[in-house]
């Protein structure tokens, strides 16, 4: 078993695949540089986008908030407020269909459906917080502009526009006079601020919001004086919460499979570190480099046929190989009519694929907080507040995820932290923020 350990790893190095070759001081300092170069708005793969969010220490009590979250497949809404022990209380819950993903919409349609979600609650608030996680230009007014929706959602005409004063304008339309109010904020800001809420009481020295699911993205708390790019903006804020989108960073470096596997998607070139850690990614990059395995020779011909055979497959796909190699499942079938060894190959290839992916993923979580400059003392530690079926169902990702992070983060730069997990946080957080802003 040592012997076909090894010649994985050894087959992985030779393209440039392994996880060895990443020197996580050398890369950390590269992304932190990106970080500092995106804040001063000088060229960075790293967007850092303001939110115009600050986190403030006091939650209002007793004063219900209209929230919205748009994600890639459901639209949900409720109406949430925090009792006297600042405890978050959920009512008036509601699944929908995100518009635009059954059918193509036009701007008018899209509107008038999303009033219609809203018609049970819009009674309860004047207050509304949209967990809206599609690329926005966010406005220090708390509404944002659409750059555009994804390829899953199509809606004709929105983008360019405000979505917020949309979405207001439709309500008035639809003749509801009452005056009301919005802030917009993506599920990474709404993960941190959640986190915040459900763990205010644990003296945390900062909060952190970590996505790992489909796609990768990090938020964090900045000082105002370090948003060099808001100019005179800044001289405004205490803090801000800054999106990083991570995914964009394309400093780390590509072996082949990644190199090849990048201009088979939607846009390569762009997202490269998503590619190689993100959900929506890591089976076809797996697949790819699978590819290139059985042309080094690694697999049997049987493997080779039956694999060449198989429909592309998923993260999900290969996940369940990973928790059961030998279970009910399209990868662990296809072994089951190859030779026995290809099974063990197939398993250390993916598993030394998501070692990679878990030493990358520590790489942005470790720059994100030296650059907060918190958790320095042990009983304080920073909260990051984790989402993402990526990050807690990958087979063995979340371990060697903090294996990285005790060695490098704790042992080595003696900074503290503690993954937490809020149920509900988009929905939370959308009514911390229009809390803090529409007060």
């Amino acid at each position: 078993m040592k012997y076909i350990k090894k010649t994985v790893l050894d087959f992985l190095a030779n393209i440039g695949m392994d996880f060895y070759r990443i020197d996580i001081k050398k890369e950390y300092k590269a992304f932190l540089e990106d970080m500092h170069n995106g804040l001063a708005g000088k060229k960075s793969s790293l967007y850092m986008l303001p939110t115009f969010l600050q986190m403030k220490d006091d939650i209002p009590s007793d004063d219900p908030v209209i929230v919205m979250d748009a994600g890639g497949t459901n639209f949900r809404t409720a109406v949430v407020y925090f009792d006297e022990n600042k405890k978050p209380i959920i009512s008036d819950f509601s699944k929908y269909p995100m518009p635009g993903v059954e059918k193509e919409l036009n701007r008018k349609q899209f509107l008038q459906t999303i009033v219609e979600y809203l018609k049970p609650v819009l009674n309860k608030s004047n207050r509304i917080g949209f967990c809206f996680s599609y690329p926005v230009d966010m406005l220090p007014s708390g509404d944002g502009i659409l750059i555009r929706f994804n390829k899953e959602v199509k809606v004709e005409g929105m983008n360019g526009r405000l979505i917020g004063a949309e979405i207001l304008k439709a309500i008035k339309e639809a003749g509801y006079a009452e005056e009301k109010s919005i802030v917009l904020l993506n599920d990474t800001a709404a993960a941190l601020l959640g986190g915040k809420a459900a763990y205010g009481y644990r003296n945390f020295d900062s909060f952190v919001g970590f996505i790992l699911g489909t796609g990768i993205n990090t938020c964090y708390v900045e000082k105002g004086n370090n948003l060099v790019k808001l100019k005179e903006h800044r001289k405004h804020y205490e803090n801000m919460l800054i999106n990083l989108e991570s995914g964009a960073y394309n400093r780390f470096p590509s072996g082949k499979s990644d190199i090849e596997y990048d201009l088979k998607t939607d846009l390569p070139g762009e997202f490269l570190f998503e590619k190689k850690v993100a959900g929506a990614y890591l089976g076809g990059l797996a697949r790819v480099t699978t590819i290139h395995a059985i042309e080094e020779g690694l697999f049997s011909k049987a493997f080779n046929i039956l694999f060449r055979n198989t429909r592309e497959f998923t993260t999900i796909d290969l996940n369940k190989f990973m928790h059961e190699p030998f279970g009910d499942n399209l990868l662990a079938k296809m072994c089951d009519d190859a030779d026995e060894k290809d099974r063990s190959i197939l398993y250390y290839l993916f598993d030394c694929l998501i070692e990679r992916a878990a030493k990358l993923a520590a790489i942005n979580i470790i720059a994100v907080l030296l650059k907060t400059g918190k958790g320095k003392d042990p009983t304080r530690p920073v909260c990051i507040t984790a989402d993402g079926s990526t990050f807690y169902k990958l087979k063995n990702f979340k371990q060697k995820l903090e294996y990285y992070l005790k060695v490098y983060l704790i042992d080595d730069l003696n900074i503290y932290y503690e993954f937490m997990k809020v149920q509900n946080s988009n929905l939370i957080g959308s009514a911390i923020a229009a809390l803090n802003k529409l007060d």
